[in-house]
């Protein structure tokens, strides 16, 4: 029985296996410096929503179990986020206020993205990024490319695939 404590859960692994890949999809220096996402806590948010964004949509779209999948890396990314907050030194008392912001932060940004990327909206979503990426009203047209692209390949992918190789996002240079 105590042994059981101590066994790894593949399923865990395989999300922590996910979501690690996604986050350094995030963090490709070419989201940076070629197509401008500001090296900052709020860029590296904004950037790493943006790819989980894509990823979640991609396994909305496959058959059971990509649903419990999607739900159990969604809590991988909220559990991150909090220990995030946990190691900038925000007090116990302050991260579930904190932890509400940046859900509501993340849910604004996966409806803002998804009714442009469902449209085939590629102005609609470049508006949508410059507004929440770059804090701006210029359209980031080239991060628009960029998500574009990487929703295409996604929905090219199985669920095994994803979770054994996790996903593939395009070379960012490429749309600057």
């Amino acid at each position: 029985m105590i042994f059981s404590l101590f066994r790894k859960d593949p399923r865990r692994t395989a999300i922590a296996s996910l979501y690690k890949r996604i986050a350094t999809a995030s963090r490709a220096p070419g989201l940076y410096a070629a197509l401008g996402i500001p090296d900052t806590l709020e860029g590296r948010f904004e950037a790493l929503s943006l790819h989980m964004v894509l990823a979640l949509r991609t396994l909305r779209q496959l058959a059971h179990p990509a649903d419990e999948v999607a739900k159990d890396l969604t809590d991988a990314f909220f559990r991150d986020m909090d220990a995030s907050l946990r190691e900038m030194g925000v007090g116990d008392t302050v991260v579930p206020k904190r932890m509400k912001k940046v859900a509501e932060s993340f849910y604004g940004r996966a409806h803002a993205y998804d009714a442009p990327l469902n449209g085939d909206d590629e102005a609609g979503l470049a508006l949508a990024l410059g507004r929440n990426v770059y804090g701006s009203e210029a359209p980031a047209a080239a991060l628009a490319r960029y998500a574009f692209a990487a929703d295409r390949g996604l929905k090219a992918v199985n669920l095994d695939t994803l979770l054994e190789t996790g996903p593939v996002f395009p070379e960012p240079e490429t749309f600057a």
